[in-house]
């Protein structure tokens, strides 16, 4: 099980790295623009990380499906929209052989250079402590073989440069501001980000370290502990 696991990870490393390309214009600004209605009118997109996060997820299906192809593998979607984890993929000879892949995303810290805002890796809810409870989980949490995070780290644009309130139309696509840029994408076991702190202030959610480097790296406070219980 270990080479499968590693095998399917360094997979996945290698598809983070075609995605930078994938939904970014050549000058690194997020392709996505806005929303458009039916008489053409372009709604510019919120800086909402939550926002931001679920439509990268529906940009990028086609390559996960992709993936998955290729790979030998099927791709399902959580069944609830709280449901752990964002995407699972099933090896299609063994359906026993199952991966966890959870979409991150997180924003540069302008006045920390070389920092970000963090991830929240997941809940420390049932699942996690039960871990073959059915509880807001596709599949119980012991049986996939790694809980894997496809992390995104992006700048955001300035508030000045975005007008929320401004409608734009088909031939003036060039003047709308993408409310993200420069992304980088990696893909790495959680537990190797992972802090010793919750991911947020309101909520039980399992936390990342903030140092870029560091996360690329997979260097978390738990990596020479081993990830048997995260």
């Amino acid at each position: 099980m270990e080479d499968i696991k590693k095998e399917f990870l360094q997979a996945l490393k290698l598809l983070s790295t075609e995605l930078t390309a994938y939904i970014s214009d050549n000058v690194g600004d997020w392709k996505i623009k806005g929303f458009i209605d039916v008489e053409k009118n372009i709604y510019t997109i919120s800086s909402d990380t939550k926002i931001i996060s679920k439509i990268l997820e529906i940009q990028l299906f086609p390559k996960f499906q992709e993936f998955a192809q290729e790979n030998g593998y099927e791709v399902i979607l959580a069944e609830m929209q709280n449901w752990y984890p964002d995407l699972s993929f099933i090896n299609k000879e063994n359906p026993n052989i199952k991966f966890a892949v959870d979409i991150k995303t997180t924003y540069r810290l302008e006045e920390y250079a070389g920092f970000c805002n963090g991830f929240t890796l997941g809940s420390h809810g049932e699942y996690f402590r039960k871990r073959t409870s059915t509880k807001n989980i596709q599949f119980p949490y012991a049986e996939y073989a790694a809980h894997i995070c496809l992390g995104v780290l992006y700048t955001r644009a300035l508030s000045t440069d975005i007008d929320e309130t401004k409608i734009f139309q088909l031939n003036e696509l060039d003047k709308v501001t993408s409310v993200i840029k420069d992304l980088v994408f990696f893909a790495e076991e959680k537990w190797k980000i992972a802090s010793d702190k919750s991911g947020s202030g309101n909520t039980a959610n399992i936390g990342s370290i903030q140092y870029i480097d560091d996360i690329l790296k997979g260097n978390g406070v738990f990596k020479e502990l081993g990830g048997k219980n995260i």
